[in-house]
């Protein structure tokens, strides 16, 4: 597949890739300035499929291993990366303007991004969609945002869409899932999901669209916490 860059996101995206060189991600064949050429996934599995089929739990533990793959120190630097702080930027003047629970995303922010751990090369979108089935090279990523920060699951839990994502005790059993196989102490990767929850509504609010989902989880989030 070629794929032609075109925004600075997509640009730091590209550059992870050819640093990954196909560990934990799809392999790039070849690349000359903004254009990428890569191995494309056909007719595999499906992680949005396992979830919608029951297997909503070995869809999470996948995701969890691809992201360790990604999160994994490699013998060389990486290319530029996005700092957490400087992506969450847009969360705080959002929950300024609208308040409610954008305001407690935006503390957990706060208080995660003060005191990381364990910083890591990120991808910065695992999720359903851009983890797929390469046949015998297994489950790799693609469309990784490029950023530097704490291991990062939180996206997980806002997909593959709304029906799954905020089906009755869904949210705490997944919880419990990603935290036991990416070995994370629950309560502070819930408040990663309040979160990032929270970031994604405010860049949906700043497009004029109705977060709903986005805004269920995040109070999904508060509420365990609050338990």
């Amino acid at each position: 597949m070629l794929k032609v860059v075109a925004e600075e996101e997509e640009a730091r995206g590209a550059a992870l890739m050819i640093w990954w060189a196909g560990d934990g991600a799809a392999r790039v064949l070849a690349h000359d300035g903004n254009a990428l050429l890569l191995k494309r996934a056909i007719d595999g599995a499906s992680l949005d499929e396992m979830a919608h089929g029951g297997q909503d739990d070995e869809a999470s533990r996948v995701l969890c291993g691809v992201a360790a793959r990604l999160h994994a120190p490699r013998p060389t630097s990486p290319p530029a990366l996005t700092p957490l702080p400087i992506w969450f930027q847009e969360l705080e003047p959002a929950a300024a303007a609208h308040g409610g629970v954008l305001v407690e995303a935006s503390a957990a922010a706060r208080t995660l991004l003060a005191d990381p751990q364990e910083l890591c090369v990120l991808h910065g979108d695992i999720h359903h969609a851009n983890i797929l089935d390469f046949g015998t090279r297994g489950w790799l990523a693609i469309d990784p945002k490029g950023l530097l920060g704490e291991r990062d699951f939180a996206n997980i839990f806002c997909n593959p869409d709304g029906a799954v994502a905020t089906a009755p005790g869904r949210l705490s059993r997944q919880i419990a899932v990603v935290a036991a196989t990416a070995a994370l102490e629950p309560s502070r990767l819930l408040k990663w999901v309040l979160a990032y929850a929270g970031l994604s509504a405010a860049w949906t609010l700043g497009e004029g669209e109705r977060p709903d989902l986005a805004l269920e989880i995040a109070a999904q989030a508060t509420a365990a916490l609050s338990i």
